[in-house]
């Protein structure tokens, strides 16, 4: 990623997280809430190479970590995030070309941002957070998922064609 790649990522990142705050948190969705901010971060980290999705994902947690709504300490998810661009990124030949089949892309950025909850939640457990009941947690995960399983499909195009507007000649 180019130095004005990165600069423009992040302040993508700002961007995305101040809609998140300031829009999407506010609409009460049946089954717990829908987090806009995750679902195009991990999609990006999908979108991205082996050294984009690592340095994607490192941005987009740093920019979650500074939060001023997380009890969680600084930097967990950023590692969080840098983890499921490490797996995206390990894993991106074996899983053949995600954009190819949009159902299928759908299918692993609900599942990254099921993976990235349940780490969450694991971490801080570890590290002594309230995190609330179990029963509660899981119904949180799961109208997270079915929320980012609905509204993927109707963002993820013009994402694309954003990522690809963002690419320089030599990144493409």
């Amino acid at each position: 990623m180019s130095p004005t790649r990165i600069f423009t990522t992040l302040g993508f990142f700002f961007a995305l997280f101040v809609i998140q705050e300031s829009a999407v948190s506010l609409i009460h969705f049946p089954l717990s809430g829908f987090s806009l901010y995750l679902a195009i971060a991990i999609s990006l980290i999908a979108f991205e190479d082996h050294n984009g999705a690592l340095v994607t994902g490192f941005l987009a947690g740093i920019v979650l970590d500074l939060s001023p709504t997380s009890n969680a300490p600084f930097g967990q998810w950023a590692l969080i995030l840098t983890g499921i661009g490490f797996l995206f990124a390990v894993n991106r030949d074996s899983i053949a070309d995600l954009t190819s089949s949009p159902i299928t892309f759908v299918l692993f950025v609900a599942g990254g941002v099921a993976i990235a909850l349940v780490t969450y939640l694991a971490f801080g457990a570890l590290l002594g957070e309230q995190n609330g009941s179990l029963g509660h947690d899981g119904k949180v995960l799961l109208g997270n998922t079915i929320w980012t399983l609905v509204f993927t499909p109707m963002f993820l195009p013009a994402l694309e064609r954003v990522r690809e507007y963002s690419l320089t000649a030599r990144e493409r």
